[in-house]
């Protein structure tokens, strides 16, 4: 298992093979705070901005994370509109810093540029929880827009989950020595030198994951039908999900820039409606200044001024769940977002098709631009414009009612 928890995205970079090439500007570099970034400037600018805030990566910040501009990159640029992004200067969860990065790179942008018109901040995966505080506290400038796709845009909260999945399969797999995977609520231990190959394997022994079905022995499908019912994460996430919960957890805790070895998330008084787990589940206290920090680091507020949001998810995420979008917006003003819930057959996480990516764009296009709000049956329906009606290109379902996330992730 990479430590890199990629997105699947590159697909979509088929649907714009046709897009003409056009004449640009591209500037690079390093900015004082320490983040690579890259700017791209078509020559016939219409003097917006758009970023691209990438998404969760346990590898160090390289220029390679700044190259990477986002899905939608050739069609804004052939639309007129500079597109700029940014390596974050911190790996992980990079959300304690990255108001710095942005406001470093806008900064650049503006000496070399000038100041943009209008600024829309956009996002995939983390690069969502990047995209909301970057509306509420980076004051970039003019922010008139926003679109987030598969974001992490409950914020923290995510955290919570990834501490009960870890603390669940030390619970579970007690039963199994070979199992075992050292640490708990922080992740590993600071100093561990377990591979993602290693704790796959671990994990394997518990629950069987990785053998054929046949071959399992009644107690890890025993065990794995236990995971899985108190965490209500999908099967083929379960070994993604454990490297985010052990690996992303210790990158989380022990980072000097993030908590510096202190405890942010607990479970004291939680509920697993499992009366099993509820007795053998490790309980953990935090440190009230680390969860305090967590939080700031970042939990949305909902505070986003005028800035009109679009966001699109999918339902079956086993990575950033759905139930994102519910948290989002019950603090976010109806008036200033809209939101697209893409069914699908299985669970993926950012498996979108290029239509349905491009249609949530142009819809937050013609939304700036003065058109209404849109809805989720007018994205639908410009994806099917878009993609021709082809079967399977657009699933974005009008009727999707989101879930609560304290029915996925318990309350603390």
């Amino acid at each position: 298992m990479s430590r890199k928890i990629a997105l699947g995205l590159v697909a979509m970079a088929v649907a714009f093979a046709s897009i003409a090439a056009v004449a640009e500007t591209v500037v690079s570099g390093k900015t004082g705070g320490g983040a690579f970034y890259r700017i791209v400037v078509p020559d016939v600018w219409n003097g917006n901005l758009v970023i691209w805030n990438h998404g969760f990566d346990l590898d160090p910040p390289s220029a390679l994370d700044a190259g990477d501009m986002g899905p939608l990159a050739p069609l804004q640029l052939s639309e007129g509109y500079a597109v700029a992004a940014s390596s974050y200067q911190q790996n992980g969860w990079a959300v304690f810093k990255t108001k710095n990065d942005l406001q470093h790179l806008v900064a650049t942008f503006r000496d070399r540029f000038g100041q943009p018109n209008e600024i829309i901040v956009t996002g995939a995966s983390l690069g969502g929880i990047v995209t909301a505080s970057a509306i509420e506290e980076a004051n970039l400038g003019n922010v008139t827009g926003a679109y987030a796709i598969c974001g992490a845009v409950a914020g923290s909260r995510n955290w919570d989950g990834a501490v009960d999945l870890r603390l669940a399969y030390d619970a579970v797999c007690a039963n199994t020595p070979a199992a075992a995977i050292p640490g708990g609520a922080g992740g590993l231990p600071k100093n561990s030198t377990m591979t993602p190959t290693e704790m796959a394997l671990k994990v394997n022994a518990c629950t069987g994951i990785l053998t054929p079905p046949a071959y399992q022995t009644a107690q890890q499908q025993a065990n794995l039908a236990k995971i899985l019912s108190v965490t209500k994460l999908p099967a083929s996430f379960l070994i993604t999900d454990m490297g985010f919960a052990t690996f992303g957890l210790q990158n989380l805790v022990y980072d000097q820039g993030k908590l510096a070895g202190k405890i942010a998330i607990g479970n004291r008084y939680v509920d697993y409606d499992d009366a099993q787990i509820n007795a053998t589940i490790a309980r953990v206290t935090p440190n009230p200044g680390a969860a305090n920090r967590m939080a700031k680091s970042y939990t949305p507020t909902g505070n986003v001024g005028q800035t009109k949001i679009v966001t699109l998810h999918t339902d079956k995420d086993g990575l950033v769940i759905v139930e994102n979008e519910s948290e989002y917006a019950s603090v976010v003003p109806a008036a200033n977002l809209a939101m697209g819930i893409v069914v699908e057959a299985a669970p993926s996480h950012c498996g979108f098709t290029g239509s349905e990516t491009v249609a949530g764009w142009e819809s937050l296009r013609g939304w700036l631009a003065g058109a209404p709000k849109p809805s989720a049956a007018s994205i639908q329906g410009l994806c099917t414009y878009i993609s021709g009606g082809a079967p399977g290109q657009c699933r974005i379902d009008p009727s999707f009612v989101v879930p609560d996330m304290d029915g996925r992730v318990r309350p603390r």
